[in-house]
């Protein structure tokens, strides 16, 4: 499937498209591509993964030394 994924803390302009078979893969996939640092206190980055055939958002906290995948919240 087609995702736009983006860090959280920045705008539309830094978004890449990437073809994932999941929201979750697709948010692995732009870290992995585009490394950026942690967020404060946290070995993690927020970001937003949208879905280009249906629009709907998800933000998804990417641990950067495991992997692991979770929802924002």
């Amino acid at each position: 499937m087609p995702y736009t994924v983006r860090a959280r803390h920045l705008h539309g302009h830094h978004a890449r498209s990437l073809d994932e078979p999941s929201p979750e893969a697709a948010a692995v996939a732009y870290l992995e591509d585009f490394g950026h640092d942690p967020d404060e206190d946290d070995e993690a980055v927020a970001v937003i993964v949208r879905d280009d055939d249906t629009g709907r958002e998800q933000c998804f906290r990417v641990d950067l030394e495991t992997g692991e995948t979770r929802p924002c919240g």
